[in-house]
């Protein structure tokens, strides 16, 4: 046995000369998998979800401008309700959310003529180490029938949107058994189908009181699989992101023509995210990344969120049934229309509800995001990334930071290594020119960031 061998053999380190050390090498990768999210993908309980989707169809309607003093009907009826069960998941853990009303009037707008209270229902389960970076799951509260006025014809909007509520609450339910370094914000949207005003109200409270949102999960319509186009199909769910920041400055948009980014906003690349997270750690379960704000001159809860500058994709089905959506309660030559509660599959719910909670346990469990990302290399040989990193309490669970590149005509991040707790690496012969670049922080039990795009364009 040869004297290289014989050491292996008996565990003997090998020294590499000093030549062949590189200061930037990593001593010691993080683990590839955190363990913990294979058990968060299949906590959500479909029955619960279920019987949640149940008791909010049955207040009748949920119409923004509905019943508000009753306690068994209309819109006032279910956000008490929304409130009620968050207020006892906290009960359960120990007080571990903080439970509160968002509101605002509206009136004058085509569909809120009248002077109205918008109500949203907040849950908040603060972070251990960074609690001002949040990341946020909503879903609507309010239902509405053919005319976009009537509140008081019966509207039970099981899958719109009472699935994407309930999956909230249930994503309250499993994750409020963990604590994690980051923020996660459980949140029920009102005025959605009169002008995404419940999202316009919440994104100005966020702002005001200076909530740094990485990232909303808006889920709007999530337990549907019959689709009106003939499909049944439960396994393949829709993620849509906004390709170029909405409230990108005039001389940042001229930038970006010149380094690149029409495809790597933040919310687009948040929606990898959300992906990556269900390709690993869930089966059965194919994520359609689609590269478009909303579906096609349509919208949705995010979209409040983009406008004023935090990253936010939507999550929903994949196979649409119109008869089923905005529909009054009816049946035309043998068609049923309505949003009713047959139209629910609860398993599916149960699915796209653990790929949320998934990726916010990730984003919540990860340290904070790289700052102030820039690229340069420009007529070289190499590509250098630099950022910023943070220091204090909030970055306690920061093991170090990975790099990503890929092709430019690449949908997902298709290369990737971890480079140690640095803040600038060189890509040795990757030429600026022909590769997108990234980078995201990674925390000491793997839990990872999305990856941030140099430039204003990609700034988290």
């Amino acid at each position: 046995m040869n004297k290289y061998l014989a050491s292996l053999a008996l565990g003997t380190a090998i020294t590499l000369p000093a030549a062949a050390h590189d200061k930037n090498a990593p001593q010691k990768a993080p683990p590839s998998e955190v363990m913990v999210l294979y058990d968060i993908a299949t906590a959500p309980n479909a029955d619960r979800i279920y019987e949640d989707i149940k008791t909010l169809a049955e207040f009748g309607t949920r119409h923004t401008l509905s019943e508000t003093e009753s306690d068994i009907r209309g819109i006032g009826a279910a956000r008490r309700w929304i409130k009620s069960e968050f207020e006892e998941i906290s009960a359960e853990c120990g007080g571990c959310l903080e439970v509160f009303y968002v509101s605002d009037f509206v009136e004058g707008e085509r569909r809120i003529p009248n002077r109205t209270e918008i109500v949203n229902v907040i849950a908040i389960q603060r972070g251990t180490l960074d609690p001002n970076r949040m990341v946020m799951m909503s879903g609507d509260i309010d239902s509405r029938v053919t005319d976009p006025l009537n509140g008081t014809s019966d509207s039970p909007g099981a899958n719109d949107n009472a699935s994407g509520m309930a999956g909230v609450i249930e994503s309250a339910r499993v994750l409020s058994q963990y604590k994690f370094p980051g923020t996660i914000v459980y949140a029920g949207l009102s005025g959605e189908e009169q002008g995404l005003f419940g999202g316009k109200i919440v994104a100005a409270h966020a702002l005001d009181n200076g909530w740094e949102i990485k990232g909303v999960l808006n889920n709007d319509m999530i337990s549907n699989i019959s689709g009106i186009d003939g499909v049944i199909d439960n396994s393949v769910v829709r993620v849509f992101s906004e390709g170029t920041r909405a409230n990108e400055t005039e001389a940042e948009a001229r930038t970006r023509r010149f380094t690149g980014g029409e495809v790597d906003s933040p919310s687009r690349n948040l929606a990898r995210y959300v992906k990556a997270q269900g390709d690993q750690y869930m089966v059965n379960l194919d994520i359609m990344m689609i590269y478009r704000l909303d579906r096609f001159s349509r919208g949705g809860h995010h979209r409040p969120f983009n406008v004023v500058g935090i990253p936010g994709v939507r999550i929903m089905e994949t196979h649409e049934h119109y008869d089923r959506q905005h529909q009054d309660l009816r049946t035309e030559d043998g068609r049923r229309y309505g949003d009713t509660l047959d139209g629910v599959d609860k398993y599916y719910a149960a699915k796209l509800t653990a790929l949320n909670a998934i990726t916010m346990a990730a984003m919540a469990g990860a340290p904070p995001f790289p700052e102030n990302v820039e690229a340069s290399g420009a007529v070289t040989a190499s590509a250098t990334l630099k950022w910023e990193r943070p220091s204090g309490k909030r970055a306690g669970n920061l093991m170090g930071y990975r790099v990503h590149w890929r092709a430019t005509t690449a949908p997902e991040w298709t290369h990737s290594r971890y480079v140690g707790n640095v803040d600038e690496w060189t890509f040795e012969n990757l030429v600026i020119d022909n590769y997108y670049f990234g980078v995201s922080a990674v925390a000491h039990d793997g839990s990872e960031t999305p990856v941030v795009f140099p430039g204003a364009a990609g700034r988290f």
